[in-house]
């Protein structure tokens, strides 16, 4: 709507987004009160530190509804082109939130209940302080407060977008948990080098992710304004980043990977350590693929093909978790990057002849306009 310079609806899709997460995130909040002791239970939470872990995590619950105005505030921000100063916020809670730590756990010895508080604290801060800015400095989004109401198709048209993406989201961690399995065959020192370099992986997919991001902003806003050539520059632009920082991430991966799994398990653990190392030895050269993948999500995402990355999602995590389960016998861990490839090559071969698809009907209807 922006790129649209669609401001009334613009203005209405905010207010939607709001009115319904701040429902949402209340539902959330009563219900997580209510189950928090149970859901412990089932995650066989030892009874000696019960009480404790429900009193945490209810104080956690408490802090649902800022999580979630922070993130819609932060990406109503980044729509108008504005992607720095949610940075800068969400910074400013995180620092304010080890400072407390730091003094009343640290020093006053206030214990893991003030942790929470803290947490919660953080939370309200960084919404607080987007909530502020878009009053102060974003007029076009500013709601007045006749403007706070729920318009019903702009809410079904969300929650489409919305429940896709979650959907798409829960994938990764069942795909996760699929994948645990097969490793915990490997033993003790299989399973702790895993954990060690699935966390390196996450830690080096963040930045794609980020790249990603902001590419279906750039997309979203040009295609909004019916602008495609800006669309597939900024699209190449951002490929361009992807694939920087490719080369960044292999070459630190691959000359530092030991030092960096100890980072992880304990130095005296030689055997975990070598398992990793080696493991980050071939993966350092295989980034550039959830590099390509993220980018071209990012893609899709900003033109609203949200079943597009739905699909490659599922064929990606499907595929990993086959190729795994048939390979762990014979590669070890290694199979967990055979069956990466595998799954990153068969999602560009999903999406590549969709996105040549979009450019070719693209240009094709504007020769016709300009015919």
């Amino acid at each position: 709507f922006f790129g649209a310079e669609d401001y009334k609806s613009l203005k209405r899709e905010f207010s939607t987004t709001l009115l319904f997460g701040l429902f949402f995130s209340l539902f959330i909040l009563v219900l997580g009160l209510f189950v928090s002791r149970p859901l412990l239970r089932a995650l066989n939470v030892p009874e000696e530190i019960l009480s404790i872990s429900t009193s945490y995590l209810r104080i956690i619950f408490i802090g649902t509804p800022f999580t979630y105005f922070y993130n819609a505030l932060s990406y109503a921000i980044k729509s108008v082109g504005d992607s720095k100063t949610p940075l800068k916020f969400l910074a400013a809670s995180s620092i304010l939130n080890i400072v407390l730590d730091l003094i009343l756990i640290g020093y006053f010895g206030f214990g893991v209940i003030c942790s929470a508080v803290t947490t919660v604290v953080a939370q309200f801060l960084s919404a607080f302080l987007c909530f502020v800015y878009i009053y102060v400095k974003i007029p076009v989004i500013a709601l007045g407060s006749k403007e706070f109401k729920i318009d019903g198709p702009l809410l079904k048209k969300t929650l489409s977008y919305g429940s896709v993406t979650a959907l798409q989201q829960s994938i990764q961690p069942i795909c996760k948990l699929l994948i645990q399995g097969s490793i915990n065959t490997l033993g003790v020192d299989g399973m702790a080098a895993y954990n060690a370099v699935s966390k390196v992986d996450d830690f080096a997919f963040t930045p794609e992710q980020g790249i990603a991001q902001g590419i279906t902003t750039f997309v979203a806003q040009n295609e909004g304004a019916g602008k495609s050539e800006r669309v597939v520059k900024g699209f190449g632009v951002g490929m361009l980043l992807e694939c920087i920082y490719f080369v960044f991430i292999c070459l630190v991966s691959l000359l530092l990977r030991r030092q960096i799994v100890t980072l992880f398990v304990s130095g005296s653990e030689l055997g975990v350590i070598d398992i990793g190392s080696r493991y980050l030895f071939y993966m350092s050269f295989m980034y550039i693929f959830p590099a390509l993948t993220n980018g071209i999500q990012g893609f899709f995402r900003g033109i609203g093909r949200m079943w597009v990355t739905l699909v490659s999602t599922f064929i990606q995590a499907s595929s990993r978790v086959v190729f795994v389960t048939l390979l762990i016998g014979r590669l070890g861990i290694v199979s967990v990057i055979v069956a990466s490839v595998i799954g990153w090559v068969l999602m560009l071969l999903f999406e590549v002849p969709l996105y040549v698809r979009y450019v070719l009907l693209k240009r094709r209807k504007e020769s016709l306009q300009s015919v």
